[in-house]
């Protein structure tokens, strides 16, 4: 198993989000042929997660995962002598091809892990979702470890920061702009309220970090002549610990002349680790807190977050051969735990 021929296999089928079939195809050719049982776990039209065990231990206590689906726009595969690079090469189509790679070596050792590769982390979890389903059914694994997979420089994080999305909405009354008082602006209410989130304290902790805040998305109005009626803003923050007290903080900053809702959470997470490796902290969030059934969750990966989603995505080819060191390494040790 070469990881640079699949890793480069991987990234020239374009699986943005939604589009993922291809590289889901592929991906259960390439595992049934290696002699896995490999399943395609159905998710939403034609998308679906591809789930492989060995034949000698259906049920595995160790499976290693990772996301098939990449952010926009598709970018072919190319290489030089240290680096593969193209969309996905980190995040994280480098990351299934170490994977499958350890699992094979580990195969020949003796010991049998499964290999999850799921649809949609990038946008909505949504594959996670449903493979979360499975391991809750009847048919489902009875894994006891889940070694996701995300660009981490192959150190093993501590701990993975959440997410909580918020959106702030004003409402304002339309009028012709010459005549300001007739109107009410949506857009004067919406500023003032961002000002004071902006400004509002957030917690840190020694150990993880800050929590951040990011205005992602700014919208509203319907032409510079017309007093508008209607502003929004998305708004991300990066979670060091429970939601309930800055969820009240926000509500409070943010004032009564918006709206504020919460669509989305993802919890702050600290990862089960293991023994002798270089550890960081996850500023990111990943498909974990999706996979609750899969067992105790570490994440380690080879890649950059850094280089994630830019024009310039790459991996080290040298970080790449690591990871499949490691990801046997951690086996091996998590085999020592079952015991």
């Amino acid at each position: 198993m070469d990881a640079v021929t699949l890793t480069r296999q991987l990234v020239d089928i374009e699986s943005i989000t939604g589009n993922e079939s291809a590289v889901g195809n592929y991906l259960y050719g390439e595992l049934c042929r290696l002699g896995y049982q490999t399943r395609k776990m159905p998710v939403e039209a034609d998308r679906f997660n591809v789930y492989a065990t060995s034949p000698d231990n259906p049920q595995p206590p160790i499976v290693f995962s990772t996301h098939m689906d990449t952010v926009p726009p598709f970018i072919p595969s190319s290489e030089n002598e240290g680096r593969v690079y193209g969309r996905g090469s980190c995040d994280a189509k480098g990351i299934i091809a170490a994977q499958v790679a350890a699992a094979e070596r580990l195969r020949r050792q003796g010991i049998h892990v499964g290999l999850l590769f799921v649809v949609g982390e990038e946008r909505d979890s949504l594959g996670a979702q449903v493979a979360n389903q499975y391991a809750a059914s009847s048919q489902g694994p009875r894994s006891r470890f889940l070694v996701n997979g995300e660009p981490t420089e192959n150190h093993i994080a501590l701990a993975s920061k959440g997410t909580l999305r918020v959106e702030v909405t004003a409402k304002g009354r339309m009028a012709h702009s010459a005549y300001p008082e007739l109107g009410e602006s949506a857009i004067d209410k919406l500023i003032p309220a961002l000002a004071r989130l902006r400004a509002m304290p957030l917690p840190t902790d020694p150990q993880v970090g800050p929590c951040t805040l990011n205005i992602g998305l700014i919208e509203g109005g319907r032409a510079p002549n017309v007093i508008p009626d209607y502003a929004h803003a998305d708004l991300l923050y990066r979670l060091i610990g429970p939601s309930d007290n800055l969820r009240r903080q926000i509500l409070a900053a943010a004032g009564d002349q918006v709206e504020v809702t919460f669509p989305l959470e993802l919890p702050f997470l600290r990862l089960q680790t293991v023994d002798g490796l270089h550890t960081m902290i996850a500023a990111f969030t990943t498909d974990i807190p999706k996979l609750t059934n899969w067992g105790e969750p570490l994440l380690i990966g080879p890649g950059s977050i850094h280089v994630a989603h830019t024009e310039g995505e790459y991996i080290e080819k040298r970080q790449l051969h690591e990871a499949i060191d490691l990801y046997c390494k951690i086996a091996q040790q998590l085999s020592m735990q079952l015991v």
